[in-house]
């Protein structure tokens, strides 16, 4: 991992984007940013680390932890919401083992939620790698867990 964040802090030197542009490659690099390579990163820019966990922390596309090999996105806006979301999020709590914001200790899945997707004409949505599911119930969260996981044939 060093020898490429190290390529990447010699890319960025000088250029432009500064420290976001530069967090941005080396979490497309290694998946996320891990606490290594901020570290390397504070040392040979001599900047604070606490700036760089600034950075990560404030946007939401960083994440300082690895991610699975599939992202499961439940939209919780309003419409969403009335129409089941929070029970859709409960249930792929309990197929997945994890809580929303967290990752499943095999690295397959990540649960996250958001606001709002911008389709509520077919909520409830989950997006799952991109792809969306529309009107989803508690019952079907199983069928789409499956289709995504390794067990299920869902490779990718």
């Amino acid at each position: 991992m060093s020898a490429n964040v190290d390529r990447l802090i010699a890319e960025h030197e000088g250029g432009e984007g500064g420290l976001v542009g530069l967090l941005q490659d080396v979490q497309l690099a290694e998946g996320y940013l891990p606490r290594e390579a901020l570290e390397l990163i504070a040392k040979r820019l001599d900047v604070p680390i606490s700036q760089l966990y600034g950075l990560a922390t404030f946007y939401r596309s960083f994440t300082l932890q690895p991610r699975g090999r599939h992202t499961v996105t439940c939209c919780m806006g309003t419409a969403c919401h009335v129409r089941g979301a929070a029970q859709v999020v409960r249930s792929l709590e309990r197929k997945l083992g994890i809580r929303a914001g967290d990752t499943t200790k095999d690295l397959e899945f990540t649960l996250e939620t958001v606001n709002c997707v911008g389709c509520c004409a077919v909520a409830p949505v989950v997006i799952i790698d991109g792809e969306y599911h529309a009107n989803v119930t508690a019952a079907r969260t199983d069928s789409l867990v499956r289709k995504y996981s390794r067990q299920g044939g869902g490779a990718r």
